[in-house]
């Protein structure tokens, strides 16, 4: 029997995603170094706020953050784990839809405001369309989600990111998958006169081969579009039934499973 292992997208073993939440004037900044350096970012927006002082308006946003998620973080930011279910279901539903206007796309994430949530929280977000939230506890690890929606990042900005990105950019064990998540609020770069740690963290991390630059949608599409593979009792072939490819380690080899295909996995 083939020893058979995802791969990240042309298999790759490295995805770097960067997640900033409150959609605040510093992200025009944060965006060009980002595109600057081949960097994706998913930036989690309060959709009634937007246009308030010192954010960003819904008329700049689309373009602003094209290329880029645009993902839920409620209307208003409350302290949800603190409010009515239904409060709840109305502060992500209308958010979603007030930033659909904007992106043109379904918004399917979010990271929960304040950090604030509960596992009765959890459980109502698959019916409220959302499919991964994130939160603010860091694991300092590279590790991929074990919990959608109780995604834990690698890093706050704040916390040892250089050191951690050394040691990411650095991986070359095959054997595994590396995932660097890294967290924050743009706003925090101009409080603390530090741009500078953002800019060299992407000199350092930006325009390699061989990590995939990702938003965090992204990853998730990609992880579920391996789950629906279907596999032969005897792995010799697959079939993907989704419309996007996934790539496999072979023993050892990279073998792409484009969408809609059987391909097979053994000589």
């Amino acid at each position: 029997m083939s020893k058979i292992n995802l791969a990240f997208p042309e298999g790759k073993i490295k995805v770097l995603t960067m997640s900033y939440d409150d959609g605040v004037y510093a992200d025009r900044k944060l965006v060009e170094i980002f595109n600057r350096h081949g960097i994706k970012g998913t930036f989690h927006l309060n959709s009634g706020l937007m246009g308030e002082p010192g954010r960003i308006a819904a008329e700049e946003a689309a373009d602003l953050y094209k290329g880029h998620e645009i993902s839920a973080h409620t209307v208003t930011h409350p302290t949800i784990a603190r409010c009515p279910k239904e409060t709840i279901v109305r502060e992500i539903m209308d958010d979603r839809e007030g930033l659909e206007s904007i992106a043109g796309y379904p918004v399917r994430g979010m990271s929960y405001p304040n950090g604030s949530y509960s596992p009765e929280i959890k459980a109502m977000l698959p019916h409220l369309g959302i499919e991964y939230a994130r939160v603010v506890k860091s694991t300092g690890q590279f590790g991929l989600p074990d919990d959608l929606f109780e995604w834990q990042p690698t890093c706050h900005h704040k916390q040892d990111l250089m050191a951690l990105g050394e040691q990411f950019v650095g991986f070359h064990k095959q054997q595994y998958l590396y995932l660097m998540y890294v967290w924050g609020h743009s706003y925090e770069f101009d409080n603390d006169g530090n741009w500078e740690l953002i800019e060299s963290f992407c000199r350092l991390a930006g325009g390699r081969s061989d990590i995939w630059y990702a938003t965090n949608m992204e990853i998730v599409d990609y992880l579920n579009a391996f789950r629906q593979l279907k596999f032969a009792a005897s792995t010799r072939f697959v079939w993907n039934p989704g419309a996007s490819s996934v790539w496999l380690s072979v023993d050892g080899e990279i073998v792409e499973v484009p969408g809609g295909s059987r391909q097979s996995l053994q000589d």
